[in-house]
């Protein structure tokens, strides 16, 4: 019997309108359903009741459950990506602009879904984690739209710097969404992104204490 992680992560892609929008109805009850209950709760039956579809349908596209969480992790992550990128785009021309951009966006981000999470922990066929290339792919927004203001910086190696403040918010973000006490509420997660963004910028703007150390 062939290893789960060898099996192709691929489905079935749609060649025409009709079956696109029955793939994105079909996706967007699973998301419905796992956002609510759960990835493990989540069953093509259920999937199929709550787009309005047979379950035929759905196993015409997904050989099983794994190819439906990958599909719909895709096109998750894909989403965040494209918001942040957007958020990113429309920031300030500033380095605080930048940072105050990133930071709402990925609070944003995480408070949008309690499955985004789940999402970003979800592992492909062949060790492909789609979550890592949606972070690795977040991390590098920052460092671009962060790069006309690296002048800015008062750290002795700027890009480094940089890259400390993409992770630190990020791991923040992403542990509010997993604590049992997280920051809710849209006037209390943008005063907490402001925070975020409030300290990456104090970071950046403060020289190294330790610079001599470190050569």
């Amino acid at each position: 019997m062939p290893d789960e992680q060898d099996r192709p992560p691929h489905y079935r892609e749609p060649r025409q309108a009709r079956s696109a929008a029955t793939l994105a109805r079909v996706l967007r009850a699973a998301e419905e359903i796992a956002s609510s209950a759960g990835l493990e709760e989540m069953t093509m039956t259920g999937v199929a009741e709550r787009a309005g579809v047979s379950v035929g349908t759905i196993y015409r596209r997904f050989e099983d459950k794994e190819q439906l969480i990958t599909a719909l992790a895709e096109r998750m992550l894909e989403r965040r990506e494209e918001y942040v990128a957007e958020r990113l785009r429309a920031a300030g021309p500033s380095l605080s602009g930048v940072m105050d951009a990133y930071a709402h966006a990925l609070l944003e981000s995480f408070a949008d879904s309690g499955l985004f999470p789940e999402l970003l922990r979800v592992r492909g066929t062949r060790s492909l984690d789609r979550g890592a290339r949606t972070i690795t792919e977040i991390h590098r927004l920052l460092l671009e739209a962060a790069a006309p203001y690296a002048d800015q910086v008062r750290r002795s190696t700027p890009r480094a710097a940089l890259d400390t403040v993409a992770r630190a918010i990020l791991g923040a973000c992403f542990h509010n969404s997993v604590r049992p006490d997280p920051v809710t509420g849209e006037t209390a997660r943008r005063r907490y992104a402001d925070e975020l963004s409030d300290m990456a910028i104090a970071y950046l703007s403060t020289p190294d204490r330790h610079r001599d150390a470190h050569r």
